[in-house]
C-alpha cells in the first residue's frame, strides 16, 4: 500500500536542514561582528560561550526558516498557477505525482550540513537540489501533458522566478540608495 502522506513532513525537514546549514555558517560571522563591536564580552556576562553560540544559531535559524518557507510558498504558488493555466487536470492528480519531489530537497538539506562551513557550498547545493527538483517535476508531468503545455509550464515558471528576482533586486537597490542618500557626506 502506498500512502501519499508519507512524505508530508519532508518539506519542513528540508527547510529546517537548509536553515541549520546557513545558521551554522552565519554563527561564526555574527560572533566575529559582536567581538569587533566589543559586545561579545558583555554578553558573556549573561550567557556562557555555548549558550551564546546556541542563541545566535537559533536566531539565524529562525531567520533562514522564514526565508525558505517564503520560497516554498512561492514555489507552490508558481507550480499550481502553471498547472492551472497549462494543464487539463482539475483533480490535482499531477500535483500528487510530483509530491515525492520533496525528498529531493530533504536529501539536499542533509548534504548541505556537510558543507556548513562554506556559504558558496551551501548555495551551490541548494541550486543543484532545485535544478534536480525541476527536472523531476518536468519528468513526472511529461507523460500526462502535451509538449506545448510543458513549454508553457516551463516558460511560466522561469518568468515567475525571473520577475521575483528582479523585484527583489529592485527593492534592495532602492533600500541601498535610500541608505546612501540619508548619510551625511
Amino acid at each position: 500500500m502506498k500512502n501519499s502522506y508519507l512524505t508530508g513532513y519532508m518539506p519542513l525537514l528540508a527547510i529546517l536542514l537548509f536553515s541549520l546549514s546557513f545558521a551554522m555558517y552565519g554563527q561564526a560571522l555574527v560572533v566575529d561582528v559582536l567581538k569587533k563591536a566589543n559586545l561579545y564580552n558583555g554578553m558573556l556576562d549573561f550567557f556562557t560561550k555555548t549558550e551564546m553560540n546556541l542563541v545566535v544559531i537559533g536566531g539565524l535559524m529562525l531567520f533562514f526558516t522564514m526565508i525558505f518557507a517564503t520560497l516554498k510558498l512561492l514555489a507552490n504558488t508558481a507550480n499550481e498557477l502553471a498547472l492551472l493555466f497549462f494543464s487539463n487536470d482539475t483533480e490535482g492528480e499531477l500535483l500528487k505525482k510530483a509530491r515525492f519531489g520533496a525528498v529531493i530537497y530533504f536529501i539536499g538539506g542533509l548534504i548541505s550540513l556537510v558543507s556548513f562551513s562554506s556559504a558558496a557550498g551551501i548555495m551551490i547545493i541548494f541550486a543543484v537540489t532545485s535544478m534536480a527538483y525541476i527536472v523531476y517535476f518536468v519528468y513526472k508531468l511529461s507523460p500526462h501533458i502535451t509538449t506545448p503545455q510543458m513549454i508553457g509550464i516551463i516558460v511560466f515558471e522561469a518568468l515567475f522566478w525571473i520577475f521575483f528576482g528582479l523585484l527583489l533586486a529592485l527593492i534592495f537597490m532602492k533600500l541601498y540608495n535610500g541608505i546612501l542618500a540619508s548619510l551625511p557626506l
